[in-house]
């Protein structure tokens, strides 16, 4: 079991950068795949960044590719995502997800544990 918090999220400029947190505040996430999703009101869920559990493999939406970075400090049970050349589109709730032993997954029905999110607003 694991409890995960976001935070981070804020109102920026185009063009800012800013980097999300997500610390599990019970458990470990040392075998945990880690995922990053953000939804904006009345779309579904989309996926953003994942990690996998050893820590050795990440993949990335195509539209956040060459501007977020997602890492992992599994000494401090946290995982980042910097986001840089923040563009209005990535205004969102950002959510944190994490599953035992998980691979680079894209969707959301393959993790288990999820945080309360944090809104980012990126404003022109």
């Amino acid at each position: 079991q694991v409890q995960l918090v976001e935070s981070g999220g804020g109102l920026v400029q185009v063009g800012d950068s800013l980097t999300l947190s997500c610390v599990a505040s019970e458990g470990t996430i040392s075998n945990y795949g880690m995922g990053w999703f953000r939804q904006t009101p009345g779309k579904e869920r989309e996926f953003v960044a994942t990690i996998n559990w050893s820590g050795g493999a990440h993949y990335y939406a195509d539209s956040v590719k060459a501007r977020f970075t997602m890492s992992i400090d599994k000494s401090k049970s946290t995982v980042y995502l910097q986001m840089n050349s923040l563009e209005p589109e990535d205004t969102a709730v950002y959510y944190c997800a994490a599953d035992y032993y998980s691979d680079c997954w894209d969707k959301e029905v393959n993790f288990e544990f999820w945080g309360q999110g944090t809104q980012v607003t990126v404003s022109s």
